[in-house]
C-alpha cells in the first residue's frame, strides 16, 4: 500500500512555477462527501462564477465514486451503484442523464468513446464515434473550390450518424448488471419534470441563440420567447422524455431504423440533408484494442484511433519522460516551454497521420519510444523551434493500427468496489452540435462532420488542420481528440481521467497525469514535504499548443514573469481565462477508498458512497 500512499505526495506545477496558489493539503484526510464540478472550455470562460473552495469539490467513497459535469448526472450514477449496479451501469446512467441536463454538450444524437477496466483486470474500448452518411462525398463542403464552414458546422449537412446510444447499449449489455431501459426511464423523468438551467447551460444557450433560432424545434425548446434561457430558468423537455421512454420500451431499434430514423430521414429530405434510415440502421459500435504505454513505471491505458487523443497523449508523455521535470522546475518556465514544444510536435503529427484506421494507414510507430525521443531531441530550451511539417516514424507504411471490423464535449468517470473503472468522453461536437433538433424527438443532433478535413489544409471549428487521412468518405469515422484514460500501478487502477474542450483535451489529460506523477520527484526520489491532492492536479493553470495556429494559449493565472520569459523564448502567447474541463477520480492513498474531483473551473459534482 506504500506506493498508493505516495500517490498523494506529489508536487504541483502551480507551486513550482509561481502562479501564486496556496500549498496543497494532503488527500489522506477524508474530504467532504458532497461537492460541485465542471464543464467545457468556452462554457467555463463564459461563466462569471468564482471557483469554489477545494474542500467542497473533493469527494470520498469506500464503495464507489462518480464524477461528471452536472450534479444531477452524478447523483444518477451514484444511485445506480447504491442499488447494486456496477461502474459500467453507473456511467451509462450518467451519460443518459447528461443528455437531458447537459444536452448542449452530449446526448444520444452524438457519439462517445468508452474505456473500461474490468474487475478482472481486462480492458475494453468501445468506439461509439459518429460515421459519415452513405451519401457523403469528399468535396461536399466545397463551394467555388473553398471549404464553407457553415455547411459542416450548422444544419443538415453537418450531421453524422450518431453512435452514442448504440455504444451505451453495447457496454451495458456486455459488462453491466442492469438494463438500459431502467436508466432511460430515470432520465426521462428529469426531462419531463424539468430542471433549473445552470450557468454553463445558459452561457452555451446565449452563445448559440442565433443559430438555434434557425430551426423550429431547437427554438421552441431552448429559447424562451425567442430569447436565451437564463440561469435558474426551468427547462422541460417532454419530447425527449417521450423518446427515451420509447427506446426503453422498444429497444434501440426504435432509434436505429424505427420511428426516430424515419423522422430524421423525413426532415433531411425537406431540408437538404443526406442522413437516411439506412444510415442509422447500419450503425455499429466498434470494439477496439486500447493503447497501452508505460510512463515512469505507471501503465497508461487510453483510446486508439480514430481518437487522436491516445496516440498524442503517449507521444507527449514519452517526450516528457526524457526530462526530469521536477529538477527542470528550478527555472520555472522550462517546464512550460518544454511541454508546449512537445505538444506542438505531437499536433504536427496529428495533422498529417491521423484518421480512421478502418480507412487509412495510421502508423503504430508514432508511439515508438525511440521515435518520441528523437522528437524530444529537437526541442531547444532557449527558444521555440520551427516545425514546418510532421515527423516520419519508422516503418510508417508497414506497421499500422489495424482495422477492427471483423467545444463541445463532456467527460465522466465511475468506479465501484469490485474494481470496475470506466472513463467515457461523449460529445455532439460544438455547443448544441448542428443546432438541429429532429422535430418531435427532442434529440439534439451532432455536427461531427466538421471533424473531418472538409478541405485538406483548411481549419475546422477548433482551428485544427487535417490531411487526406481525415478526408470525408461514406461510413468513415472523423478524427477525434477525445482521450478517456486509465492509469494503473502494479496492476491496480489509480487514476481515471479525461476532458472536454476540443483539441485541448489531449493536453489537459497529459498535464493532469504529469501533475499526478512527475511533480513528486526530486532527482528520482519521492518527495514527502510536498502534498498534492487530486484537486491540485486539476486546478493547476493550463497551457495549450496545437501546432497550427502557431500560438501558445495560457491561462491568465500564470504570473507575469512566466509570461515575459515565454515571450522572450519566442512563444506567441494567447491569454485565456480558462482552458477546458477535466474530470478525474483516483484510488485513495490507503488503497481502499476512492477520491473524486471535478475540474475546479466548472460546476459539476463528484460523489461517493
Amino acid at each position: 500500500m506504500q506506493k498508493f500512499f505516495i500517490l498523494a505526495q506529489i508536487t504541483v506545477l502551480t507551486l513550482l512555477l509561481g502562479c501564486g496558489e496556496k500549498p496543497a493539503t494532503s488527500v489522506t484526510k477524508e474530504p467532504a462527501k458532497t461537492n460541485e464540478v465542471s464543464q467545457t472550455n468556452e462554457q467555463a470562460e463564459a461563466e462569471e462564477e468564482e471557483e469554489t473552495p477545494k474542500e467542497s469539490r473533493i469527494a470520498f467513497g469506500e464503495k464507489g465514486m462518480v464524477v461528471s459535469v452536472h450534479p444531477l448526472a452524478t447523483q444518477a450514477g451514484v444511485e445506480v451503484l447504491k442499488n447494486g449496479g456496477n461502474a459500467i451501469d453507473a456511467a451509462v446512467a450518467v451519460a443518459l442523464t447528461l443528455g437531458v441536463v447537459d444536452s448542449h454538450n452530449s446526448g444520444i444524437g452524438g457519439g462517445c468513446f468508452i474505456l473500461i477496466r474490468r474487475a478482472n483486470g481486462a480492458y475494453n474500448a468501445i468506439d461509439g464515434r459518429e460515421t459519415a452518411p452513405a451519401a457523403a462525398t469528399r468535396d461536399m463542403y466545397l463551394r467555388d473550390g473553398k471549404a464553407d464552414p457553415d455547411l459542416s458546422q450548422t444544419g443538415p449537412l453537418a450531421i453524422a450518424t450518431p453512435g452514442a446510444l448504440a455504444a451505451y447499449e453495447s457496454a451495458i449489455r456486455k459488462f453491466g448488471k442492469t438494463k438500459l431501459g431502467d436508466h432511460l426511464m430515470a432520465a426521462a423523468k428529469i426531462a419531463e419534470d424539468g430542471f433549473p438551467v445552470n450557468a454553463s447551460f445558459a452561457a452555451a444557450n446565449r452563445n448559440t441563440a442565433r443559430n438555434l433560432a434557425q430551426f423550429e424545434d431547437s427554438k421552441r425548446i431552448f429559447l424562451k420567447d425567442g430569447k436565451p434561457l437564463q440561469a435558474g430558468d426551468m427547462l422541460k423537455q417532454p419530447d425527449l422524455a417521450k423518446t427515451y421512454r420509447s427506446i426503453a420500451s422498444d429497444g434501440i431499434g426504435w432509434f436505429y431504423g424505427g420511428p426516430f430514423a424515419e423522422a430524421t430521414e423525413a426532415w433531411m429530405k425537406k431540408n437538404g440533408g443526406i442522413l437516411t434510415v439506412a444510415d442509422l440502421k447500419g450503425y455499429t459500435p466498434v470494439a477496439r484494442e486500447p493503447l497501452f504505454s508505460n510512463y515512469r513505471g505507471y501503465t497508461i491505458a487510453t483510446f486508439p484511433p480514430p481518437s487522436s487523443g491516445g496516440v498524442h497523449l503517449i507521444q507527449i508523455l514519452q517526450m516528457a519522460e526524457t526530462q526530469n521535470l521536477y529538477e527542470m522546475r528550478r527555472n520555472g518556465v522550462d517546464v512550460i516551454h518544454f511541454l508546449a514544444e512537445a505538444m506542438k510536435l505531437a499536433f504536427a503529427d496529428r495533422a498529417h497521420w491521423l484518421g480512421d484506421p478502418d480507412w487509412v494507414k495510421v502508423p503504430k510507430h508514432l508511439i515508438n519510444r525511440q521515435y518520441c525521443r528523437e522528437l524530444a531531441a529537437k526541442i531547444q530550451m532557449d527558444k521555440v523551434i520551427d516545425v514546418p511539417s510532421h515527423g516520419i516514424p519508422p516503418e510508417a507504411e508497414a506497421e499500422v493500427f489495424a482495422s477492427q471490423y471483423g467545444k463541445h464535449t463532456t467527460h465522466f468517470a465511475a468506479a465501484d468496489a469490485e474494481g470496475n473503472w470506466v472513463a467515457i468522453t461523449a460529445t455532439v461536437n460544438t455547443s448544441y452540435g448542428s443546432k438541429v433538433v429532429i422535430p418531435g424527438t427532442g434529440v439534439v443532433m451532432n455536427n461531427e462532420m466538421d471533424d473531418f478535413a472538409a478541405e485538406p489544409g483548411s481549419p475546422n471549428a477548433f482551428g485544427l488542420l487535417g490531411a487526406e487521412a481525415n478526408a470525408v468518405a461514406p461510413f468513415k469515422r472523423p478524427l477525434s481528440s477525445m482521450t478517456p484514460t486509465i492509469v494503473s500501478l502494479e496492476g491496480e487502477p489509480v487514476l481515471a481521467v479525461g476532458a472536454a474542450g476540443g483539441p485541448t483535451i489531449i493536453n489537459q489529460v497529459a498535464l493532469t497525469i504529469i501533475n499526478f506523477i512527475d511533480m513528486r520527484m526530486q532527482g528520482g526520489h519521492e518527495m514527502e514535504e510536498f502534498e498534492l491532492s487530486l484537486y491540485d492536479a486539476l486546478a493547476t493553470p493550463r497551457f495549450h499548443h496545437q501546432w497550427k495556429p502557431d500560438e501558445l494559449r495560457i491561462e491568465k493565472k500564470w504570473v507575469e514573469d512566466i509570461r515575459k520569459e515565454l515571450t522572450a523564448r519566442g512563444h506567441k502567447l494567447q491569454e485565456v481565462e480558462r482552458i477546458g474541463a477535466c474530470q478525474a477520480l483516483a484510488r485513495h492513498p490507503d488503497g481502499k477508498g476512492l477520491i473524486g474531483c471535478p475540474d475546479p473551473r466548472g460546476l459539476g459534482k463528484a460523489e461517493g458512497f
